[in-house]
């Protein structure tokens, strides 16, 4: 049985956040390239902001150095107002890898002490069906599961949520980059950040 890791990182929550992305855990620190969110090279995330938001898949890498420019995308996330954190808090991988289908969750993040830490933020986003589904267990019965292009809506904490499921960003997840960016960029413009 492999050891529960807890996560790696502080919430990332600047005070003009809108949106909260939940992701569901980093990978094993090996594969990091920066002590930040989707840390590993091969994940897609920060070429979809790039092509979104810049137009260019690579604003937020370091080729030379096949690394990422972190001090840019916080910049970059704080000055947009986008929070980050995971949906898991205390996870077991359960074949050393950092695949989802892997993945078991023993302790979610607490969303609540998240949001009250953000309070304009009216939208959650996840990547991958492991984390919607972790965020799912927080939200209050008879809320609806979001689908890929298909928000719905909560009420929580005293706040009217839209909910998010997007692509997850790994390559692992079959479509292309351009794709990807595709769909984040009507979720991006509906939150009103584009």
């Amino acid at each position: 049985m492999s050891d529960i890791e807890t996560h790696p990182f502080l919430p990332f929550l600047p005070p003009n956040a809108e949106l909260l992305m939940l992701g569901s855990f980093p990978p094993p620190p090996t594969r990091w390239k920066m002590d930040f969110y989707y840390p590993n090279f091969n994940n897609d995330m920060w070429r979809i902001f790039g092509l979104i938001f810049f137009d260019n898949k690579d604003y937020f890498l370091d080729l030379p150095n096949k690394k990422f420019q972190e001090a840019l995308i916080r910049e970059f996330l704080t000055e947009t107002g986008i929070a980050i954190f995971d949906s898991g808090y205390q996870i077991r991988r359960l074949k050393g890898n950092a695949s989802d289908k892997f993945l078991e969750i023993i302790v979610p993040a607490n969303l609540q002490e998240l949001l009250k830490k953000i309070p304009k933020c009216n939208h959650i986003m996840t990547t991958g069906d492991k984390a919607t589904d972790t965020l799912m267990l927080s939200m209050p019965e008879g809320t609806l599961k979001p689908s890929i292009g298909q928000p719905t809506q909560a009420h929580f904490l005293g706040r009217d949520f839209y909910l998010y499921r997007m692509p997850s960003s790994s390559r692992a997840y079959p479509l292309s980059v351009e794709k990807k960016a595709e769909s984040y960029r009507m979720m991006f413009e509906h939150v009103g950040l584009i």
